[in-house]
């Protein structure tokens, strides 16, 4: 597993990089991208992944249930190594580019099509349950959007893996607390969140979600004869100051100027970071 000091610099660097891809793709879901950096780079830093051989049999599963946050997903595996030395990543956005506004099978590392929210929870249980039938001993989690959990579907999902005792299975919830409509409160209140899960018989967990590292603790141990949730509370927007905790920041695009800013943050930090 990566340092405490490099995981730092790599969220640093893309959380740059999916600004950079936003950019030049004019357009992009950046407030949630910026949200769920650390949790991603915590969780391919805890699942058994191999980037030189992304169908491994005995690789761990991951799904973006929110999946509009691909801008996110791709600098993530590009930074693992999955898409080569020439990713392509510059063409995300454009005719026939396999980086599209959500992720498909075509990129590798990539699970399974995105498209409409609250989805990913149903295909990760059927992942897991395939695990218990088939006697493998791989895991999935699955990524979900706390904005997506009005979808009546991930309760279904929830209720399955409960009943099945999918202690293979781990629910994360980015809990950033804005959709595009404004508060997820306002739109759709999920609190008490815990206490749901709870109900639905999930082992619940709360974690900061930018502290990478306690993120990969809860990550690593998962529930004895139950499925896992861990709501992790994060800042839409993280690391671009002009978007943190902005509705607004939903999708939109930086400006050159914002950009220029942007690396010059990420700069002055990682020069801190090393001192």
């Amino acid at each position: 597993m990566a340092s405490h000091t490099d995981n730092l610099m790599k969220a640093a660097d893309i959380r740059l990089r999916v600004c950079e891809i936003v950019v030049s793709g004019g357009g992009g879901h950046i407030g949630g991208d910026l949200s769920c950096v650390d949790i991603l780079i915590a969780l391919f830093d805890v699942m058994r992944h191999d980037p030189s051989n992304p169908k491994w049999n005995e690789r761990d599963r991951f799904i973006l249930s929110k999946g509009h946050s691909a801008e996110a997903y791709y600098a993530v595996l590009e930074a693992e190594g999955y898409l080569g030395t020439e990713s392509g990543l510059s063409t995300y956005g454009q005719p026939e580019s396999r980086f599209g506004g959500h992720p498909t099978k075509s990129v590798p590392g990539i699970e399974t099509n995105s498209g409409a929210l609250g989805h990913g929870m149903s295909v990760g249980v059927g992942m897991a349950i395939a695990a218990k039938m088939n006697h493998q001993n791989y895991k999935t989690y699955v990524l979900c959007g706390d904005g997506e959990l009005a979808e009546g579907s991930n309760w279904e999902a929830a209720m399955a893996a409960s009943k099945f005792g999918l202690d293979n299975f781990c629910m994360i919830i980015d809990r950033n607390r804005l959709q595009i409509s404004g508060s997820t409160e306002d739109t759709m209140p999920l609190e008490p969140l815990n206490k749901k899960l709870e109900a639905f018989g999930f082992d619940m967990r709360c974690v900061d979600g930018h502290d990478i590292e306690a993120l990969k603790k809860e990550l690593n141990r998962l529930a004895k004869g139950k499925p896992t949730a861990v709501i992790a509370n994060t800042v839409k927007g993280k690391g671009l100051a002009c978007a943190e905790n902005q509705a607004d920041w939903h999708h939109k695009t930086p400006s050159r100027e914002q950009l220029a800013g942007m690396r010059e943050y990420t700069q002055k930090y990682k020069e801190e970071l090393i001192r």
